[in-house]
């Protein structure tokens, strides 16, 4: 009797002690998940911050000070929603379209008429839940591959949409077209990083030639909503 209370009281001590090591192993993985995402995300915000505040800048040096000033505000409101955001990973497809719409103002102070842009948003996903800040690479990649190497008018269009039960995010420049070779900078890399460390294989990016000239880039993965928890 005695040597069977002594076996299930080692066999309890060992199972509490395999849980807790699972425990801290499970804990040591979510926080090394965190960890990787916030770096990735950390990468990008950097670059957007330096296009800005260079372009500010030269309105300033150019003495364009109603300009400057505007896009001055435009960028204080998006500061403070990435020094909001420290810690989250996803937002509502609504905030983030909010956040694209701030940072296409301030590139549309620095393009002037050079720069327009169409939506196309369906309307009953706005509460679908995506990575925060997924959209910024893309439409700076756009810009910059794009709408910056064009003496003409630039055209930016952004659409989302669903189709059995993914979330399909895209962006459409009319800029001269998609070359892998030149247009992979660390944004497009973190964004393919970002979308594995969330949705494994389910998350993808596809860069192509549009049908009409340009470039669009693709975001797809499963589709969640608030209301999901």
């Amino acid at each position: 009797m005695y040597f069977a209370v002594l076996g299930c009281i080692y066999a309890f001590s060992y199972y509490r002690e395999a849980r807790e090591r699972e425990s801290q192993q499970a804990r040591l993985a979510a926080q090394l998940a965190e960890a990787r995402l916030s770096a990735l995300r950390m990468q990008l915000n950097p670059h957007f911050l330096f296009n800005s505040l260079n372009a500010i800048t030269v309105l300033v040096r150019d003495q364009n000070t109603q300009a400057a000033s505007r896009m001055l505000e435009l960028l204080s409101g998006v500061l403070r929603q990435v020094l909001q955001s420290e810690k989250r990973q996803k937002v509502t497809l609504d905030e983030e379209l909010q956040f694209i719409e701030k940072y296409l103002a301030i590139e549309q102070v620095r393009f002037s008429d050079r720069l327009q842009v169409r939506w196309s948003v369906e309307p009953d996903i706005r509460d679908a839940l995506v990575p925060e800040f997924i959209l910024q690479p893309l439409v700076e990649n756009a810009i910059r591959h794009g709408i910056a190497k064009l003496s003409e008018a630039g055209k930016i269009k952004i659409r989302a949409r669903q189709d059995n039960g993914r979330l399909i995010l895209s962006v459409e420049d009319n800029g001269p077209g998609y070359y892998p070779v030149s247009n992979i900078g660390v944004g497009l890399a973190n964004t393919t990083a970002r979308l594995a460390n969330l949705f494994g294989e389910r998350g993808h990016l596809q860069m192509m030639n549009a049908k009409g000239g340009g470039t669009v880039a693709t975001l797809r993965f499963p589709l969640k909503r608030v209301a999901d928890g």
